[in-house]
């Protein structure tokens, strides 16, 4: 079912972010180097709809920024990162999104926020002692990880091999296929991730 869009009122000004957002939709397609109709073959998305998501002439829908995401290679909360304004240069631990999966045993900090302009974030990761949390694919292939282990005992798995890490290891890879992280200790394991768009 077609969603629609949510135009602008005749002569009204578009709003901010619109704007930085149609702005940012155009320098992607133009990186890429597509055509309003090459893009609109490969996501799904009207030719029409696309050009006026440039022009900001509307807004658009979740369910084109999900269509985009998909084909540029990243997630949503990256796409919008990249049209807020400057980054703040410090976050303050209370301001550092915290997410938990109570049921998995996992729980993430995002220490730096994704950014536009900002090729790198920070994560810090804690796993319950059982926890094991396997991802099928990279949001974006060849995507730069380092996981520094802050506490405790983690195993990763990646491409088909098993590291075993304790206190203070670090395991620098790019990640192009399905990953793994177990704690297998009796303890927490603790660890932070840098993270670095290729």
């Amino acid at each position: 079912m077609k969603q629609p869009e949510v135009e602008h009122a005749p002569g009204a000004e578009p709003d901010p972010v619109d704007v930085r957002l149609g702005a940012r939709l155009a320098e992607l397609r133009a990186e890429h180097g597509w055509s309003l109709g090459e893009l609109a073959e490969r996501s799904g998305v009207s030719r029409s709809t696309l050009s006026r998501a440039e022009r900001a002439e509307t807004s658009p829908t979740a369910s084109v920024l999900n269509r985009l995401c998909a084909v540029y290679g990243r997630t949503m909360s990256r796409l919008l990162s990249e049209v807020e304004a400057e980054p703040a240069l410090l976050v303050r631990s209370a301001d550092q999104p915290l997410w938990e999966d109570r049921a998995a045993g996992f729980t993430r900090r995002s220490v730096s926020p994704p950014h536009a302009g900002l090729r790198g974030e920070l994560v810090e990761g804690r796993l319950t002692p059982g926890a094991d949390i396997a991802y099928d694919r990279p949001p974006v292939p060849g995507l730069e990880q380092h996981i520094w282990v802050l506490e405790g005992a983690l195993e990763v798995t990646a491409q088909d091999v098993v590291h075993d890490l304790g206190t203070g290891d670090c395991l620098r890879l790019r990640v192009w296929g399905p990953t793994r992280f177990r704690c297998a200790g009796p303890a927490d394991a603790r660890y932070a991730l840098a993270v670095v768009l290729p």
